[in-house]
């Protein structure tokens, strides 16, 4: 196949970084001025990729993999200073005293809808009634979802009273208008967030910057999709999960990882022509130039772990519908030219690369994988293939110094005699040696994250797969990026023909 609309089209250089970790703003970076600056630093570098994790809105502990909504976007990275800007908000006070950041945006937002609303005029009122028209499919489940969470004390929608729980009609008509002003608030959130989103995208694109997003394969148990859908999803009677999903032992740790999101029902999924998924890889590929497939191997067989199993240990793997699934997406929504990548990661089979060889989606290369096993490790750099994206670390594994830094002493020996002889370096620095490997690699694309292009070390790991604290914290400064770091990271780029 050929790669019409590919990210693979030429050799690239992306970097990874989730709009949360941007500098600036009040408690989480978001689509404001940091977000158009770091664009600019892309550019100016010649890179033309970034690569960003999932946009949804998340449940407390911050997790993009564990989110209320697949389709919604966040609405704490939204830009306040762009309602400001409409006259939607008056000017930001310099403290906000001692409620939480989160509380302070979300009524910053309050106050903008109805400052909105009261301008019957404005230009953006025709724009709203569209976005909401439009997305109904989606929209209005969703935020009816929000208001009925919110009223229920933040509860998991399977703790909420039987008739909501299981969508009486009578008892959602009911909250419809009970709840009006606070679902047409959640409207509104998604309306400037989607319109955010737009004008970013848009600047990136007269740039030569490209959004690379990702979908995780599973959704969260406690999200509006599951709740609307339970007929897509292997629940219980009361709506939780009969199995849950995770990876068994893996390099990350010895008893799993149980995520506890609930499997899919495929017997109903195949039933219905895939619709569910048909949906979802159309709002996906609608939001950005490129998607991951987040745990791709489950769409081939799919960890099963028993709902009430502490640990991933005691699951089974479980064959599903991967090939009828793709070969419906590719039919219905573009032929051969998807521009999809495979998160291609854990227990890769035989069978699992043959699904992602027959319909030619790129997979992922992880370098600090590389050195564990012999010469015949694909993460290795004389292994590589252009139809890849080889990247350092992801945001899962920890900074490339301080994954460097706890090797063992004969690990870090076989690490740099490799990098000597094979990439180039007369001497071994890290990360800045694992950063040119990548670069040098001939995968079509090298994406960095920004902890290795700013060279830190440890504590400043975004997630450390199989615990729930301090995760999905870590945002970088500008004060980091010096002027020679930059620099220097623009003459690697165009050394190695990635330049845009």
């Amino acid at each position: 196949m050929t790669h019409a609309h590919s990210i693979l089209d030429r050799r690239r250089a992306g970097i990874l970084l989730h709009i949360t970790s941007l500098p600036g703003s009040l408690g989480n970076g978001d689509l404001g001025q940091n977000a158009y600056r770091f664009v600019d630093f892309l550019a100016d570098c010649g890179i033309s990729v970034w690569q960003t994790l999932p946009i949804n809105p998340t449940h407390a502990d911050g997790s993009p993999y564990q989110c209320l909504s697949a389709h919604a976007g966040n609405p704490l990275m939204i830009d306040l200073k762009w309602l400001f800007d409409r006259g939607w908000l008056p000017a930001p006070p310099d403290s906000i005293g001692e409620i939480s950041v989160a509380d302070y945006r979300f009524r910053c937002l309050k106050q903008a809808f109805g400052s909105f609303q009261a301008c019957l005029q404005s230009e953006y009122r025709t724009a709203y009634d569209e976005f909401v028209k439009k997305q109904n499919w989606w929209l209005s489940d969703y935020a009816l979802f929000i208001a009925l969470r919110e009223e229920l004390g933040c509860k998991a929608w399977q703790e909420w009273p039987n008739a909501i729980r299981d969508r009486e009609p009578a008892a959602l008509e009911a909250a419809r208008l009970r709840l009006a002003d606070r679902i047409a608030q959640v409207e509104f959130e998604q309306f400037v967030f989607f319109e955010q989103w737009t004008e970013l995208r848009r600047y990136a694109k007269r740039r030569g910057v490209m959004l690379f997003g990702d979908m995780p394969i599973f959704v969260a148990g406690d999200s509006a999709e599951v709740w609307a859908c339970r007929e897509c999803f292997d629940l219980t009677e009361t709506g939780y999960a009969r199995v849950v999903a995770g990876v068994p032992p893996d390099y990350f740790s010895a008893t799993g990882q149980r995520w506890g999101n609930p499997h899919y029902n495929w017997e109903h999924m195949k039933a219905t022509g895939f619709r569910w998924w048909l949906d979802r890889f159309r709002s996906q590929l609608a939001l950005y130039d490129w998607v991951r497939i987040d745990h791709f191997r489950g769409f081939e067989a799919y960890w099963e772990i028993p709902a009430e199993s502490e640990t991933a240990i005691h699951g089974r793997w479980v064959k599903a519908p991967g090939d009828a699934l793709l070969e419906t997406v590719f039919a219905t929504l573009n032929g051969s030219g998807l521009p999809l990548v495979a998160e291609n990661l854990g227990i890769i089979t035989p069978e699992v690369e043959a699904l992602r060889n027959r319909f030619d989606i790129p997979g992922m290369l992880i370098l600090q994988f590389a050195f564990d096993g012999g010469d015949d490790n694909p993460y290795l750099p004389h292994n590589h293939t252009e139809n890849n994206v080889v990247y350092t670390g992801t945001h899962d594994n920890d900074t490339t110094l301080s994954w460097y830094e706890n090797l063992s002493e004969e690990q870090r020996h076989r690490v740099s005699e490799y990098l000597l002889d094979h990439c180039g370096d007369n001497k071994v620095g890290m990360p800045q040696s694992l950063v040119r490997c990548a670069l040098a690699s001939v995968a079509r694309l090298a994406v960095i994250p920004m902890q290795d292009v700013l060279e830190l070390g440890h504590g400043h790991r975004m997630n450390t797969p199989g615990t729930i604290a301090d995760n999905w914290q870590w945002r970088f400064s500008w004060e980091q990026l010096t002027e020679h770091k930059a620099e220097k990271l623009a003459e690697w780029v165009r050394d190695h023909g990635r330049c845009c």
